[in-house]
């Protein structure tokens, strides 16, 4: 169906549930999916919060972007694959200092004095955060796979979920992010799975809407296709929890090196430390570097194929294991098998040894340097040491301080 107004062209497509607007210049405009807008009804509008069904979700591998086109290639961006969660949110909850603002506004408009609200009140406000949303998906088996989130706001609105499995890597947040960009891991199995959408305010959660589900379908596009898709999606998620324990574990030694450093340096300053302390800090600090060579090559070389023959590093059998899949559906090659062998015979040694260090060698140097008064290093909780005249008490051999 095509209508022509004005100066511009409208093409709807009842099949895709499409709306295309082209104008008379270059301007092509889409709205994906208008469905859930044709559903609507008054009813609905009146209910507190509402999920629209959605259609199935197509899985494939998508095509990497074209290379090397230059400025003369016209190119769009795609619908995000996956699929889309249309809702609809009749009222957002006001937060702490909307209310606030709002009786502020109120009382000035009539003339009354405005009260000055409290320290406690103001800090309470500062760390209220504002409602938001969770969408829960879970498989038939009713296991979690993934969590969306998305700050609440009124009217129909969309988020989307790309069929895959969540990412749990690394993370480091220096301030709670209800809308943080999450990471994704490989596609999850075709299947039906659940839906669920709560919000999130000061009271607490609250799920609101209908269940919804939604069938993860397979495209038959594979050229090599795996017999077993099950064995395919189980050997990813093994994949994935070694790639978050290995890279977990090399941030914790990047971290676990700068404390010594710290502690070294504290063994130089803090009067009473005897040398043997720096010794001890060298010593642990050779041990730690000798197990950073197990993640990392150190090379004048720009590329891995121009060194010399050397072991090949963790964080590569790593990369080789991940990246062979992380865009194919075929069957498990030989290359990402023997990276997933080679890793779980060569990666515990080094993962025990790091724990060991960490747990014996770095504690018996904090607590010396503890003893003789040393610096506070971050992440650590210095002892609160004092008698009950409320004096700081010091090492042997010297006075009690005045605390200050």
């Amino acid at each position: 169906m095509v209508y022509l107004i004005f100066r511009f062209v409208i093409s709807i497509s009842k099949k895709e549930g499409n709306i295309v607007i082209a104008t008379f210049g270059r301007g092509f405009y889409i709205l994906d999916n208008y469905t859930p807008l044709r559903k609507i009804t008054n009813e609905m509008l009146e209910q507190e919060a509402f999920l629209f069904d959605t259609r199935d979700g197509l899985m494939y591998i998508e095509a990497p972007e074209r290379y090397g086109t230059g400025t003369t290639y016209y190119k769009a961006p795609n619908p995000e694959f996956g699929v889309d969660l249309t809702y609809y949110i009749k009222e957002v909850p006001k937060t702490l200092k909307e209310i606030r603002k709002e009786m502020e506004s109120k009382l000035f408009v009539e003339g009354k004095p405005i009260p000055i609200p409290s320290d406690s009140a103001l800090n309470v406000e500062s760390r209220e955060v504002a409602p938001y949303l969770i969408f829960s998906i879970s498989d038939e088996s009713g296991n979690e796979v993934k969590k969306l989130t998305k700050p609440a706001g009124k009217g129909v609105q969309r988020i989307n979920w790309d069929l895959r499995y969540q990412s749990i890597t690394t993370l480091k947040a220096d301030k709670f992010n209800a809308a943080m960009k999450q990471q994704s891991s490989s596609l999850v199995m075709p299947g039906k799975y659940k839906v669920v959408m709560s919000m999130v305010t000061r009271d607490g959660i609250k799920p609101l809407g209908k269940t919804i589900e939604l069938n993860a379908t397979a495209l038959r596009n594979t050229t090599l296709p795996i017999e077993d898709r099950a064995e395919l999606v189980n050997f990813q998620k093994k994949a994935a929890e070694l790639a978050r324990t290995l890279r977990g574990t090399r941030a914790f030694l990047d971290e676990l090196i700068k404390k010594v450093i710290s502690l070294k340096q504290s063994a130089l300053l803090v009067p009473g430390a005897g040398f043997e302390l720096l010794v001890s800090a060298d010593k642990i600090l050779d041990q730690l570097d000798q197990l950073l060579l197990k993640f990392e090559r150190r090379s004048n070389f720009p590329s891995t194929e121009e060194n010399p023959p050397s072991h090949v590093t963790l964080s590569e059998r790593l990369n080789t294991l991940l990246y062979t899949h992380w865009r194919s559906t075929s069957k498990l090659t030989k290359n990402e098998l023997t990276a997933y062998n080679v890793l779980l015979e060569e990666f515990p040694p080094v993962y025990n040894e790091i724990k060991r260090i960490s747990e014996t060698d770095v504690v018996q140097l904090q607590s010396a340097l503890e003893k003789l008064g040393g610096h506070v290093i971050p992440g650590r909780l210095p002892e609160l040491k004092l008698d009950s005249r409320g004096l700081s008490l010091t090492t042997e051999g010297t006075s009690p301080q005045p605390l200050s």
